[in-house]
């Protein structure tokens, strides 16, 4: 018997975030596990005030990400598998810490996107924080090593 009992899964529209999606669904199917989906509207780009999103209005971003969500319980519905879904404004690594306590979730699966040293400092990221802030265990979804590099 598995030591998991409840999965909490971060979902968004990137390749990543596809990925955990994949590799989560095939592990709940196998361990027959609660199943929680989640998916955050970071509010770091309209902090920011970056050109694209002061553009557009903020219902309709909130819509598409509510959309997305939806998109990720259909993708695991048709594998059999039931998922309750969540829906969050803020910063990922506020968010899942929060939903990981509250759900009492016993594992947290995330993507991974590869980023360099520049774009993580701009972004102001920083991943390590996720694993100091929860108490269980966190699965990272890879992309295939070449879905990363650039092409020549």
């Amino acid at each position: 018997m598995s030591s998991f009992r409840r999965v909490l899964l971060c979902y968004d529209a990137t390749r990543e975030g596809q990925q955990a999606l994949r590799e989560a669904a095939a592990l709940v199917e196998d361990l027959r596990v609660e199943t929680h989906v989640l998916s955050i509207l970071s509010n770091s780009a309209w902090v920011q005030g970056a050109d694209i999103t002061s553009a557009v209005p903020f219902d309709i971003v909130d819509k598409a990400a509510r959309d997305l969500l939806q998109e990720g319980l259909k993708k695991l519905a048709a594998r059999g598998i039931h998922a309750t879904g969540h829906f969050a404004v803020g910063e990922p690594l506020d968010q899942i810490p929060f939903f990981a306590k509250d759900l009492n979730v016993d594992l947290i699966v995330v993507g991974h996107r590869h980023a360099t040293r520049l774009a993580r400092w701009w972004a102001g990221k920083n991943d390590g924080l996720l694993l100091d802030r929860v108490s269980c265990s966190v699965l990272v979804a890879m992309c295939p090593a070449d879905d990363h590099q650039p092409h020549s």
